[in-house]
């Protein structure tokens, strides 16, 4: 995991999101697994923007 600066939910976004890089590149050389890639996708990038908004709420209170 790459060390990110800030709050523990943070971190924990940045541990999830990892994670799932790990589970999506193991899927690599599945067939069919095209689907499950795609919906893992989606939630990275739902994670992405949780870690965005995360990362604005701790600025301005900073």
């Amino acid at each position: 995991m790459s060390y990110e600066a800030g709050s523990q939910e943070c971190r924990r976004i940045v541990d999830a999101k990892d994670n799932l890089i790990k589970v999506m590149q193991s899927l690599d050389n599945l067939q069919s697994a095209e689907m499950i890639k795609n919906k893992l996708k989606l939630i990275y990038d739902e994670l992405e923007d949780m870690h965005e908004k995360r990362k604005e709420i701790e600025h301005k209170s900073s």
